[in-house]
């Protein structure tokens, strides 16, 4: 029975890129299911008028950016996962995760930039990841070939 090799970095890397990605998304919601006169809006007068004009029609978008950026953090844990769990379709679920860590950038504030780079690194080690065959090993591991050591030393 042999053991698979698994894309341990390139899991951790997309696994704690979206966790980054959801906590980003939850700090948007915040700002989503909050009002105007919450944040100290209300009050403002003068030329900060114009600006609290735009913060409201912002925050009429915001549950949409939102709910991406839940969504997008969710694809990159759940491709991380299957790529720990699915080696061999690792070029799947890293695509995944790298479209999604792109994507957040919309939607979670790319968890704070930070989630972003590591789901981004994680998905391009994803595409790149091979596991190591027995074809890749070399004269010293095999005994009694040529360059290969024997056992009785010579």
């Amino acid at each position: 029975m042999s053991v698979e090799e698994k894309p341990v970095a390139p899991f951790i890397l997309g696994l704690l890129g979206g966790i980054l990605i959801l906590l980003g998304a939850f700090m948007m919601s915040m700002f989503a299911f909050g009002t105007v006169n919450m944040m100290g809006m209300g009050m403002m007068s003068g030329t900060m008028v114009g600006f609290s004009g735009v913060m409201a029609m912002m925050m009429g978008y915001s549950f949409a950016f939102t709910v991406v950026g839940l969504a997008s953090g969710a694809f990159v844990i759940l491709g991380s996962v299957m790529l720990y769990n699915r080696p061999s379709e690792s070029q799947i679920w890293s695509a995944l995760i790298l479209t999604f860590s792109i994507l957040s950038i919309f939607g979670g504030m790319g968890g704070f930039m930070v989630g972003l780079l590591l789901g981004v690194l994680g998905g391009v080690f994803g595409l790149v990841w091979k596991p190591s065959s027995s074809a890749q090993m070399t004269g010293f591991h095999r005994p009694n070939q040529p360059g290969g050591f024997s056992e009785s030393g010579i």
